[in-house]
């Protein structure tokens, strides 16, 4: 009796298991759309990639674009609006890539089920998409999400910095109910993309009194300074992971070991304690104690990252385009 009992409770537990690995937090689930917009996925995914193929480095643009979406007022695509005084207004946004390619994969979804799927969630599976696409590994997409109807440049306050000390950026992402580990993992996404010299030129020339930064790598620091001379060149683009900038791998924390990391946000990762462990299991370094594979934790933490302060069921609107609300 007493073993029967164990093997029910023990079934229940493992379904228990399998159903929080199937929906995410607060109302969304793989599959939503299963019943009223089947094939919304692989629209998405065949838009993002026909606009990938085209221009590759509008992959890293979609990643950002949702992280900056979901660190003000959640996953809502408040982002998304246009206008005067919106969230896509705020300086943080000004560079942010990628919104023809939500506004052409909702066009197309709007055609095959009109008023069913979220921006929001097609922005979320961009993001997914646009991973895949950079050579990472897929996940599961919690769907079900709803579109804010607030967008502000005056909420865009609290995204993290490329200047961010490690115990900021930690605040930034804890308020948000993110740990350490999802830190380390989601900056990662930094192994695909660039940056301007204005975000880290200080590093180069006057960070301390002695000049540049110590931390970075004697031989970068001069191939550095080339491409972005101290007085002018501040809007050049660099690759944050100079390994290889549009490869979803783990050159990005092998730069970062290396003295080569670019943003001043970044290479504090490898040189606070509590952020280098993570960084030293995601090379391997570690693995005798807790092997870590980034590809797989990139996708979990973006899951748990991806449904920040959801608005599900009745909150929110299922928006027409993508741009503006209803």
């Amino acid at each position: 009796m007493e073993q029967s009992l164990f093997s029910v409770v023990t079934l229940v537990l493992a379904l228990a298991s399998i159903v929080n690995t199937v929906h995410g937090q607060g109302g969304s689930r793989v599959g939503f759309y299963l019943g009223t917009c089947p094939r919304a996925e692989s629209i998405v995914r065949s838009t993002v990639e026909s606009h990938v193929n085209s221009d590759p480095t509008l992959a890293a643009g979609l990643l950002r674009m949702h992280f900056h979406d979901c660190f003000v007022q959640g996953c809502d695509a408040s982002v998304l609006i246009a206008g005067a005084g919106t969230e896509r207004t705020a300086i943080p946004n000004l560079s942010l890539r990628g919104f023809e390619v939500i506004d052409d994969a909702k066009a197309k979804v709007e055609a095959a089920c009109p008023g069913v799927v979220s921006c929001a969630d097609i922005l979320a599976l961009a993001a997914r998409d646009s991973v895949v696409l950079s050579g990472g590994l897929s996940w599961q997409v919690p769907t079900g999400r709803r579109d804010g109807r607030v967008s502000q440049a005056s909420d865009v306050n609290n995204l993290p910095a490329p200047f961010d000390s490690v115990d900021v950026q930690k605040q930034k992402f804890a308020a948000k109910g993110l740990n350490t580990q999802d830190l380390v993992t989601l900056v990662g996404g930094h192994t695909i993309g660039t940056t301007a010299c204005q975000f880290f030129s200080n590093r180069l020339y006057n960070f301390t009194s002695n000049g540049p930064d110590p931390s970075i790598d004697a031989s970068f620091l001069l191939q550095l300074q080339a491409l972005c001379p101290q007085n002018s060149g501040a809007s050049n683009r660099i690759a944050l992971d100079t390994a290889s900038q549009n490869r979803f791998d783990t050159s990005y924390y092998a730069n970062l070991r290396n003295g080569r990391g670019i943003l001043q946000s970044d290479q504090a990762l490898w040189n606070d304690a509590s952020t280098k462990t993570y960084v030293q299991r995601y090379l391997g370094l570690l693995r005798g104690l807790l092997g870590l594979t980034f590809n797989a934790e990139f996708g979990r933490s973006m899951v748990k990252m991806s449904n920040i302060d959801l608005k599900t069921g009745s909150d929110g609107e299922i928006r027409k385009i993508c741009s503006a609300f209803n």
